[in-house]
């Protein structure tokens, strides 16, 4: 066995390697980009080394770099993870000439399968059925062209050497062809085997659940797949396996058709590495994947045979990612103000009877960058049925507390709680077919939010109190005498503005407080009365109503700013909250959701944006400009293209006009909201 290895990537894969490497006695070199020299992945291994900027292409894509440090590290083996080198053909074949075991597959074997062109070959060689399409190496743009009017529409474009949803582009349409194959051009079944000759399976996951061609859960084993199709997989994949003398983990993925008569699978492509989703197969199977990678890349035999491997249960793994679902799923960066998780272990599963397991490569506090993948953790559930996997993942869930940044952990559990992934209804248009269920949800009550965004401000208050006991006017002791406590707050939920009343509020906590009976209070919870209202302070008269939206006795009990148990009327709510730039996030076991709580004097003055300005909706790179100064351009309108962790998102015209002035150039870096352009909703002169 290796005495040290260099861990050539970042993250949760970096870390998760790590982990396993250590149980095993392996000593671990990490490496890391400007971007992530406070990282976790840094902090788990024994050394680390710096390698360059935090593009990629500086970084982790500098093979020669990698290599130098390895060697100067006294390492005798690259684990690439996933992404990045990984399937990288010239890299692999490096590192051997350098006297270094690369862990994963020949560079044959890459050439041979990691191509998707060039493993369809094969495939068809071996009498594998494939899906209809062009696999061949004439690469001309008319000729592709033809080639997909010849298939008809719509069609899948799919870069060779792509992954992870990069690379890929359905046309719905001859007249687009052309740029969506410039863009996709712009991005670019487990099996093991050994050495030895020996190759095993490890059964079959489903991961049809996708958004943007990547996917958003995956599970094992496949529900509806029986026996005999199950056997059938298995078989092809290890002969696609051994047909290139495969040695390593990797994943032969097929694409089912689900007919009346029965399913049928296609090959579509094989990854010539370890994969996102690893983690449930390892849950049904007991196995740790990285501890056989290390295994076979030292020359030793597959620990188990495939006879001695078995499912046990079912598990599943969904994706938690920095992400806005309610706006196209655009990539998100910033700081993990909050990050709070469900008890669980760590790059294990089936540990001291645990079996919710999360996998991640970043702490609390820790900021999502844009120039990688958007993906915060991994979330992994097992259960003895689907059933009760799902359960715990819904459970696991909604444990789950991540503020600071957009993020899908609700929509996660919006997802698995639909009627199609529930009775496993799955296919790579599940999001689509249940978007009323997925978008836009808001699963609180109003009156829930704002009575837990009051309650948050009154226990931050008296956290303050506490802070300055010797402090007289941070006291919240005034004695009242057969009056009216009254305070009013303002608030903004989905776009709407509401005015809430608190009155008689008792505080207590507060040995002088007196209610308006002039009476010290001596019970131990907190309350007050609430009315909610529609802020109509800027509505004509004719438009104002005195009613009021609701009404009721308020009575808590906050541990702290952030955890509150409230009593509505009759109604108990347990609820945790936290405030990031005026907005309350509030979580309950019913869900999430969040509401702003202003404080209406320090937006007095301001005017509102600029007319006609264009802001990015994210952080990253400007790839190309798709009109210039002078420009009349219609609504809808491809103005710009952005790249965001290392996907491509098209700018559209908000409204029609001329282009006035383009403020940054094709390369730049933009931050979320810096303006792009201006247009003039004037016409321009003949």
């Amino acid at each position: 066995m290796f005495s040290k290895i260099l861990i050539a990537n970042r993250g949760e894969i970096a870390c998760r390697v790590a982990a396993t490497a250590k149980r095993m006695g392996v000593r671990t070199v990490a490496v890391y980009s400007d971007a992530d020299r406070y990282t976790k992945h840094v902090a788990v291994c024994d050394e680390a080394v710096y390698l360059g900027g935090s593009a990629p292409k500086d970084s982790y894509l500098k093979g020669d770099v990698l290599i130098a440090i390895a060697k100067d590290r006294g390492a005798e083996a690259i684990h690439p993870g996933y992404g990045f080198l990984s399937e990288n053909a010239n890299f692999a074949e490096a590192c051997q000439n350098a006297g270094l075991v690369f862990i994963g597959p020949s560079a044959n074997a890459i050439r041979a399968m990691g191509g998707k062109s060039e493993s369809k070959r094969l495939m068809e060689a071996a009498g594998v059925p494939l899906i209809p399409g062009y696999h061949g190496d004439n690469q001309d743009s008319d000729f592709l062209k033809a080639q997909a009017d010849a298939i008809g529409y719509p069609v899948l474009i799919k870069a060779s050497a792509g992954g992870g949803g990069k690379g890929m582009r359905i046309v719905e349409n001859s007249n687009n062809f052309d740029d969506l194959l410039a863009s996709c051009r712009r991005e670019a079944i487990t099996s093991f085997g050994d050495s030895h000759g020996n190759y095993v399976h490890l059964f079959e996951r489903d991961c049809s659940v996708q958004r943007r061609h990547q996917k958003v859960l995956e599970e094992a084993p496949a529900p509806d797949v029986d026996e005999s199709m199950r056997a059938a997989m298995g078989n092809a994949a290890i002969d696609a396996a051994r047909a290139v003398d495969y040695v390593g983990a990797g994943t032969v993925e097929f694409i089912v058709e689900q007919r009346e008569t029965g399913m049928s699978f296609y090959f579509m492509e094989m990854n010539t590495r370890l994969q996102v989703e690893h983690p449930v197969s390892e849950a049904i199977t007991g196995v740790d994947l990285v501890e056989w990678q290390l295994l076979v890349a030292a020359g030793q035999k597959l620990p188990k045979t495939q006879n001695e491997l078995s499912i046990s249960g079912h598990a599943i793994e969904a994706r938690i990612c920095a992400e806005n679902p309610d706006n196209n799923f655009l990539p998100a960066t910033g700081t993990l103000f909050t990050y709070q998780k469900p008890e669980h272990s760590t790059f294990t599963i089936n540990k001291n009877g645990n079996d919710v397991r999360i996998d991640d490569g970043v702490r609390e506090g820790d900021v999502i960058s844009p120039f990688y993948d958007s993906m915060i953790a991994k979330l992994i559930v097992h259960a003895p049925t689907r059933a009760q996997a799902l359960a715990k993942m819904d459970q696991a869930l909604a444990l789950t507390r991540i503020v600071g940044l957009p993020n899908n952990v609700a929509f996660l559990r919006y997802v698995i709680n639909t009627d199609s992934f529930s009775q496993a209804n799955l296919d790579t248009a599940l999001i689509e077919r249940e978007a009323d269920k997925l978008f836009n949800q808001h699963p609180l009550e109003l009156s829930a939010l704002v009575t837990t965004a009051i309650v948050q401000q009154l226990a931050s208050e008296k956290d303050t109190v506490r802070n300055n006991a010797n402090d007289p006017f941070s006291q919240l002791s005034a004695f009242r005498v057969y009056t009216d406590y009254t305070r009013t707050f303002n608030l903004i939920y989905n776009e709407e503005n509401y005015l809430a009343h608190i009155s008689n509020w008792h505080n207590a906590n507060n040995a002088a407080c007196q209610n308006n009976a002039g009476q010290k209070n001596t019970d131990s919870t907190d309350r007050f009365s609430l009315t909610i209202e529609h802020d109509t302070s800027g509505a004509s008269s004719s438009e104002k109503s005195d009613e009021a939206l609701y009404n009721a006795q308020v009575s808590y009990h906050s541990d702290d700013a952030h955890n509150h148990t409230l009593w509505l009327d009759d109604t108990r709510i347990k609820a945790q909250s936290w405030t990031h730039t005026e907005t309350v996030y509030v979580f309950t076991d019913r869900g999430r959701d969040q509401i702003e709580l202003i404080d209406a004097m320090a937006y007095a003055g301001e005017d509102s944006a600029a007319v006609g300005s264009l802001k990015s909706p994210m952080p990253g790179q400007v790839i190309a400009f798709k009109v210039a100064v002078g420009d009349s351009v219609k609504q809808g309108e491809p103005l710009a293209v952005i790249e965001a962790m290392k996907i491509e998102h098209t700018i559209t015209a908000p409204t029609d006009g001329v282009v006035a002035e383009l403020l940054f150039a094709a390369g730049d870096l933009v931050a979320d909201g810096d303006e792009l352009l201006r247009i003039d909703s004037e016409t321009s002169e003949a």
